[in-house]
């Protein structure tokens, strides 16, 4: 797996979480990974994986109802805290992620934002842009990703 980018099928969910522990090696604190793709793309299966591979603690589910879930780094070294964001409701407006009450700093922790693809970018100088996609008719999901300057 290159480090700047690839491209995968995902025939399972495993696949998908699989893909997600690949990448959390090449995140660190600090770190905006944008999710993009239809319902059931496996966006949140991606960010299970993803948080799998950083070690944070407890169970990891979409945050549509709350907008954003903090997960805490474990006691392990090399552990990284994880901020999960659903910006679907945010209307486009990550103003109100300031508002939010985490008690993480977001530049401790890697952000992983559902629905963010034109919304977020500016929060950060790169981002790493996982745009997933669903067979029509069919489990198989692929997953296109890259890093991109926000410049």
């Amino acid at each position: 797996m290159s480090a700047r980018g690839g491209h995968r099928e995902l025939p399972t969910v495993e696949d998908t979480e699989a893909l997600g522990r690949e990448l959390a090696t090449h995140l660190q604190a600090g770190d905006l990974v944008i999710l993009d793709g239809p319902l059931g793309a496996g966006k949140t299966a991606l960010t299970r994986g993803i948080a799998a591979g950083l070690g944070v603690q407890g169970r990891v589910s979409s945050p549509t109802f709350i907008i954003a879930r903090q997960h805490r780094a474990a006691a392990d070294p090399g552990s990284i805290a994880l901020v999960h964001v659903d910006a679907y409701r945010l209307g486009g407006d990550l103003d109100e992620l300031d508002a939010l009450d985490l008690d993480t700093d977001l530049n401790d922790a890697v952000v992983v934002v559902e629905w963010g693809l034109g919304v977020v970018e500016h929060l950060a100088d790169r981002h790493l842009r996982v745009l997933l996609r669903r067979e029509p008719d069919s489990d198989t999901r692929t997953a296109d990703w890259e890093w991109v300057s926000s410049n």
